[in-house]
């Protein structure tokens, strides 16, 4: 039964991607599964993490950043291209999940000087916390530099509460985290492939890893998170946030 509900969410997938410039709705993106609308949502949120509307946007999103890295289309022609009506809409939705403006990540070729980390408002009794733990690889060799992250949601996308880069698998600290649910994500592009990043998913060179949530109280003492890096699959939403420029990073901190 599994196996069948995951082919179901593949094929939905491959939809959005064929149609990233339609209006697909949940009645549609059902049909194609063949399941009723309320059947199919809870199914695919259970196979991939996130609803279907907030995968087609982050689908969106990373055709985005593959067009403005392969093409010359104007910004604006760009978001009509992946489904957005208003070129300020697209805009400020880009910014929001890649850290970056549209015209400043094609001007650094898809690559961040930093990614700056965000915290949420924590009450008086807020203790931050470490999260601790261990990055697996399946090979040392197929892994650039690793970036780990906490953030609201299963997707990396946005500012994540902390963050770290690793020179290669191995431990990883995250310190002074504030209290909240966070979803531990990584992940890894094969040197010399980090523009693969663009291609929607599909290049094995690039590796994603994730544990969580992670619930952060006064009274709970976490215990070591480990990630298993593996190749990014069709139901792993996208990877949107930024690349780290490689020449800028300083290896094994803590970015800020």
């Amino acid at each position: 039964m599994e196996e069948a509900l995951e082919k179901a969410v593949r094929r939905v997938i491959e939809t959005m991607r064929e149609h990233l410039g339609d209006e697909l709705t949940i009645d549609d993106m059902a049909r194609t599964a063949m399941f009723s609308k309320f059947h199919f949502s809870r199914v695919f949120r259970q196979v991939t993490g996130i609803s279907p509307g907030r995968f087609l946007s982050a689908l969106r999103l990373q055709e985005a950043k593959r067009l403005l890295l392969s093409t010359s289309l104007s910004v604006a022609d760009i978001s009509i291209q992946v489904g957005y009506s208003s070129v300020g809409t697209f805009s400020s939705r880009f910014k929001s999940c890649v850290g970056l403006a549209p015209t400043t990540y094609r001007r650094h070729g898809g690559f961040a000087p930093l990614i700056s980390t965000g915290d949420r408002p924590g009450g008086k009794e807020t203790r931050p916390a470490s999260v601790q733990g261990r990055v697996c690889a399946p090979s040392t060799e197929q892994c650039g530099l690793i970036f780990v992250g906490l953030f609201p949601t299963c997707i990396p996308q946005g500012p994540p509460v902390r963050c770290a880069v690793l020179r290669r698998p191995g431990p990883y600290a995250l310190d002074d985290v504030p209290q909240g649910a966070w979803h531990l994500l990584a992940h890894s592009v094969a040197p010399g492939n980090e523009k693969s990043i663009g291609n929607l998913g599909r290049d094995q060179s690039v590796y994603v890893g994730g544990y969580g949530p992670i619930t952060i109280k006064h009274d709970i003492v976490v215990k070591p998170a480990d990630v298993q890096l593996r190749p990014i699959d069709t139901l792993d939403p996208p990877v949107l946030l930024a690349l780290l420029d490689v020449r800028l990073v300083a290896l094994n901190s803590v970015a800020s």
